[in-house]
């Protein structure tokens, strides 16, 4: 099982940009799947989580209202668009994925596989 994390560059502050995460050898439909961040010097935090069907997702307080997690089933991906950006929301984004487990949660521990990270950089 691979995720494939892309999308992440340097934006202006207020800008967007939209990650994608595609998933070889499991499909996204099976489990939730969600993404997290880490910053310098920081923990790895909750960003976003999407149920297995999409149905329900759930943010982090810092960025509701900005940021949308999605999915498409059929292209086996998920995504996170983030709307206005802020200088604080600079960090390497992860997707994450469960092997097992229907509904997105908020620990990093329950997720099993892992994207290799993509870099999101905002300036001031």
């Amino acid at each position: 099982v691979q995720l494939q994390a892309s999308g992440g560059g340097l934006v202006q502050a207020g800008g967007s940009l939209r990650l994608s995460c595609a998933a070889s050898g499991r499909t996204f439909n099976s489990a939730a799947a969600g993404w997290f961040r880490q910053a310098p010097g920081k923990e790895r935090e909750f960003v976003a989580g999407i149920s297995w069907s999409g149905a329900t997702t759930s943010y982090a307080d810092s960025v509701k209202g900005r940021f949308t997690i999605s999915k498409d089933n059929a292209k086996n991906t998920v995504y996170l668009q983030m709307n206005s950006l802020k200088p604080e929301d600079t960090a390497v984004y992860y997707c994450a994925a469960k092997r097992s487990g229907f509904y997105q949660t908020e620990g990093a521990a329950e997720y099993d596989f892992w994207g290799q990270g993509t870099q999101v950089t905002v300036s001031s």
